[in-house]
Order: C-alpha cells, then sequence, then structure tokens
C-alpha cells in the first residue's frame, strides 16, 4: 500500500524539514510514503475565504484518483490513540487498498467538494496546529504506528 500525504503550501522552517525528512528515510523500512505538496494560490488577497478553499479544493482533487482513499485530517474527524491508529493502519493494509492518501488543507479547511470526495475523516488533536507542523506530528505518527505493527521498542506503553 501506497501512503501519501498531500498538503497545501511548502514547508518553509528548517527544522521541520529535517524532522520531516528523518521520520520519512525510516518509513522507507515499511512502506512506500510520499508528500505531495499542491502550490499555494496566488493572489490570495482578493479571494474570499470560501473563493480560496474552493480553489484549493479543485487543486487537490485534480491530484486524487477515483481508487484513492481520502482521508481528510480534519479537526471535526475521530481521534485515536497511537495504538488503536496503528490497528487502523493495519485495516488500510489489509484491506487491500492501493493508495492511501491523508490530507491537510489550507488555512480555511477543505471545500465541500473535498468533503464530499473524502472516504474518512480524522483529527490529531483538539488544539490547534500549524498546518506545517502538522506534517511533521503527522510524518511521525505513520512511523510510530509502523513500530508498534511490528513489536519495535519506539512506543512506549
Amino acid at each position: 500500500m501506497k501512503i501519501v500525504l498531500m498538503t497545501i503550501g511548502k514547508t518553509n522552517e528548517k527544522y521541520l524539514i529535517e524532522g520531516i525528512s528523518n521520520y520519512q528515510k525510516r518509513l522507507k523500512h515499511y512502506t512506500n510514503f510520499e508528500m505531495m505538496e499542491i502550490p499555494n494560490i496566488k493572489n490570495v488577497k482578493n479571494l474570499s475565504e470560501a473563493e480560496l478553499m474552493k480553489k484549493e479544493g479543485e487543486l487537490i482533487l485534480k491530484q486524487i484518483q477515483s481508487s484513492d482513499h481520502l482521508v481528510l485530517l480534519d479537526d471535526k474527524g475521530k481521534d485515536f490513540t497511537s495504538p488503536k491508529f496503528a490497528h487502523k493502519l493495519q485495516q488500510w493494509m489489509l484491506s487491500g487498498k492501493k493508495t492511501l492518501v491523508f490530507l491537510v488543507g489550507g488555512a480555511y479547511g477543505f471545500s465541500e467538494e473535498v468533503y464530499k470526495r473524502g472516504n474518512e475523516k480524522l483529527s490529531l488533536s483538539k488544539m490547534t496546529f500549524s498546518h506545517q507542523m502538522v506534517r511533521l506530528f503527522f510524518v511521525e505518527q505513520i512511523y510510530r504506528g509502523y513500530t508498534i505493527l511490528n513489536n519495535e521498542p519506539y512506543h512506549h506503553q
């Protein structure tokens, strides 16, 4: 199964880029993992929040294949402990899904069209994090999930 973390915009903080890269390297041992960055919309000052979400949504949906299982990282989604997330990862793997796409939306969230296309919603926390930090947190959780599934000593209960 291929796992894709799709995001809007680039990560520009060096410490986040280094952290993400570290976990991407670790993940190669377990799965085919890829990050896909969709460029920020230009001239957003002239757009309302709804117009910006719609334009971002159009760019997102162009990248999603009909066979992709799309999981929206959304504060209203289901929340998991790390062991339960690992179990969910295992369920996705066993279900025969070819590509699992996790999506981090833009600053204002997802368009209605993206919500309609999404197969599931997952929450990382009830707290709010910057879109750049979510990338590092989530890549680490995917890695943690695989170490849990493989009974490796990374995760402590």
